[in-house]
């Protein structure tokens, strides 16, 4: 470990002790626990060999997630593949946000969430609400198995489906919450993006047309009914977007203009707007809501 520990900050890899950590547990297949009493064993000649090879994925610039093959999010373990975001701390907050809205832990919710990726804030989400039932839908046939697989490896995989298609225009029945983390770079910035980020994550997931706020034009639109009259969201429902650390006012003026009588901003661990909350929908001259 303090060779990996060594090599990583002589390239300037931020985090390197924590990477070669990672890396060391994962390739060897063991605990940290056993790392802090079996320190000195000698991993052997195919310990090595994993272990260099690990190492040279990340010098190259591959995060450790990639590498791994999965990451933690809410605690809970996430498989991840090459369609699909690395979960990310500021995500959670798209959690806490929709925690707050049913602070009940039994309510039997209908929720949706849009892009879905890895499953993480769905799976996570039903993880503590117990009752509910949750649509995941997403383009990419390849992040669906891996949502699916998600769901079942933290226990909820009864209560989920996954649907492939471009936001939500052809499903009915509204929802209790619909939530989304979608693509919201501007395009002209992802060429500016970290290698980690410009290299590794699936493009589609990162870009957000030229403003960057392309998605969410069409999600507020679709969910809201201003297109077809026909709103997602039940009449106490809700949606909850994270968006880019400067998009918050657009996000909240794009509501508004949509019908949404209510927009409220919650802040990640590091102070920036996050995501933003959408509810008191306005109802629609086609409004069949139950």
């Amino acid at each position: 470990m303090r060779h990996a520990v060594s090599a990583f900050s002589e390239a300037g890899i931020d985090g390197g002790a924590n990477d070669a950590r990672f890396l060391l547990l994962h390739v060897l297949g063991i605990t940290p626990t056993e790392l802090a009493l079996s320190g000195t064993e000698p991993i052997g000649e195919q310990g090595a060999l994993r272990l260099g090879d690990a190492m040279r994925r990340r010098l190259a610039g591959e995060p450790v997630a990639r590498i791994l093959g999965e990451w933690e999010f809410w605690g809970l373990p996430f498989i991840l593949n090459a369609a699909t975001l690395v979960p990310r701390p500021d995500t959670e907050t798209v959690v806490d946000a929709a925690l707050a809205l049913y602070p009940s832990r039994d309510r039997p919710l209908r929720l949706l969430d849009l892009g879905t990726g890895s499953g993480c804030i769905l799976v996570s989400l039903l993880s503590e609400w117990e009752q509910a039932f949750g649509v995941g839908l997403d383009r990419s046939h390849e992040a669906l198995a891996c949502a699916r697989t998600n769901a079942r490896l933290n226990g909820v995989g009864r209560r989920t489906a996954f649907l492939a298609g471009d936001w939500c225009s052809a499903l009915g029945k509204p929802f209790d919450i619909v939530l989304s983390n979608p693509p919201y770079i501007a395009s002209a910035v992802i060429s500016t993006l970290s290698e980690e980020v410009r290299c590794h994550d699936p493009l589609g997931a990162l870009d957000g047309g030229e403003d960057g706020l392309a998605a969410y034009r069409r999600i507020v639109t679709e969910v809201s009914g201003a297109a077809d009259g026909r709103p997602r969201l039940t009449p106490e429902g809700a949606l909850v977007l994270e968006v880019g650390h400067d998009q918050a006012d657009d996000v909240l003026r794009i509501g508004r203009q949509a019908g949404f009588l209510r927009g409220s901003v919650r802040h990640d661990l590091a102070g920036h707007a996050r995501v933003v909350t959408l509810s008191g929908l306005l109802p629609t001259a086609n409004d069949d809501r139950r």
